[in-house]
C-alpha cells in the first residue's frame, strides 16, 4: 500500500444480512486492510437505509446487530476497526449539510448508481429527495474521518467521483481541507445473482447470504442458472453466462479441475447436478467457518451492541475534530 494511503472507510446499509456478493465487493477488502492501513472505520448506514425505508423504520434499526455479526463473524476486529453507527454521529448530518451546497440537483439526476437504483425500485420523479442525495451524505460518510480509501462494489465507482467532485469544490471554495479519495475494488468488482442478474442484491432476493445454513446453501445452488439448452447430460453446454461456473472461477480453490471440468461440460458429458454439488462444497467451506462463529457471537447480543457503543463515542470524537476545521473554514466559528 503507498504511503499516501492511510485511513480505510468502509459501510453497510442495515436492510437485511449480508451476502456473498458484500463479502467479495467490500469485506475480504475490508479485513486485509485493517491490517495495513493507519486506521480503519466501519460504518452501519442507517440514516442511508432510511433513505428509501422512511416508512419501515423497524426494517432499518431490527438488522443494525446482524450486519454487525456478519462483518465480525468474516473478521472485522473491532480492536483495528472502529466500529460505529451513523445515525450517532451528528456531525455528518451536518456535514451533509454543507456539501448539499456545493452539487446541483442535475448533477445528482446524473449519477449512474443512484438513476440504477430508482429504476429497481421504480421512484421515477417520485424519488424521496434524500435518496437522490445519498451520495452526498455518503461524501459526508467519508471525509469526517478524513478516509482516503474507500473498498467498493463496481457499482459504486460513480458515488466515489462525485465525493471527488465535492473535495474539490470545498476545496477551491474554502482552502485546503480535505484530500482525495481512492477506491479499491474487489478481485469480484460484481457478483452475479443465483438467478443471473448482473448483480446479486438483497431487494431482488437473488443472493446467497454470509448465515445461510447448509440446507439453505444447497437449495439456492441447485436452482441457479446454467444453459437452458443443457437438457440431458450427453449435451454440449455453454459455458458463458453460466452461473454455476462463474461462481466456481470465483470462490473454487482449485482452478485446474474448474477448467476440466469446463472443457467437459462444452464437450457434453457432465450433468448440471455434478457441478451444482461441487458449489454447494465450495461455498461451504466458506459461509461454514462464518456461520459457526456468527452463532456464537449472537449468543451474546450486548456485547456486539457495546462494541459499536464504544466505536461510535471513539467515531464521534473524530467528528468533533473535523468539524471544528470545516466551520472556520466556512467562517461560522461564531463563539
Amino acid at each position: 500500500m503507498s504511503k499516501d494511503i492511510k485511513i480505510v472507510m468502509t459501510g453497510d446499509r442495515p436492510t437485511g444480512r449480508l451476502h456473498l456478493g458484500h463479502f467479495v465487493g467490500s469485506i475480504q477488502n475490508r479485513v486485509k486492510l485493517q491490517d495495513e492501513a493507519e486506521q480503519s472505520f466501519y460504518m452501519i448506514a442507517d440514516l442511508q437505509a432510511l433513505t428509501d425505508n422512511a416508512n419501515n423504520p423497524e426494517k432499518v434499526s431490527s438488522n443494525v446487530l446482524e450486519v454487525a455479526l456478519d462483518n465480525l463473524a468474516c473478521g472485522v476486529d473491532p480492536k483495528k476497526t472502529i466500529m460505529f453507527v451513523q445515525s450517532k454521529i451528528p456531525e455528518i448530518a451536518e456535514l451533509t449539510v454543507l456539501f448539499l451546497n456545493l452539487v446541483t440537483l442535475a448533477r445528482l439526476k446524473r449519477n449512474p448508481t443512484v438513476k440504477d437504483e430508482m429504476r429497481q425500485k421504480g421512484f421515477g420523479e417520485n424519488v424521496p429527495a434524500g435518496f437522490l442525495a445519498y451520495p452526498v451524505s455518503q461524501a459526508a460518510d467519508i471525509l469526517f474521518c478524513k478516509s482516503n480509501l474507500i473498498p467498493v462494489g463496481e457499482d459504486q465507482l460513480p458515488v466515489i467521483e462525485q465525493v471527488n467532485e465535492i473535495v474539490d469544490d470545498f476545496n477551491r471554495f474554502y482552502g485546503k481541507t480535505f484530500d482525495r479519495v481512492k477506491h479499491l475494488v474487489g478481485d469480484t468488482p460484481r457478483l452475479l445473482g443465483i438467478d443471473g442478474n448482473v448483480k446479486m442484491s438483497k431487494s431482488l432476493n437473488n443472493g446467497i447470504y454470509l448465515s445461510d445454513s447448509f440446507e439453505e446453501i444447497s437449495k439456492k445452488v441447485m436452482s441457479m442458472y446454467t444453459d437452458p439448452k443443457h437438457i440431458h447430460v450427453k449435451d454440449k453446454g455453454e459455458v458463458k453466462g453460466n452461473v454455476v461456473f462463474s461462481y466456481l472461477d470465483i470462490f473454487d480453490p482449485n482452478k485446474e479441475e474448474v477448467a476440466e471440468l469446463k472443457t467437459q461440460y462444452k464437450k457434453g458429458g457432465l450433468g448440471d447436478v455434478i457441478i451444482k454439488k461441487r458449489l454447494i462444497g465450495v461455498l461451504e467451506n466458506i459461509i461454514g467457518p462464518i456461520r459457526k462463529k456468527r452463532e456464537e457471537l449472537a449468543k451474546n447480543p450486548k456485547e456486539v451492541m457495546k462494541i459499536l457503543e464504544e466505536g461510535t463515542n471513539q467515531a464521534q470524537k473524530i467528528a468533533q475534530e473535523t468539524m471544528v476545521e470545516v466551520r472556520k473554514a466556512l467562517k461560522i466559528n461564531y463563539f
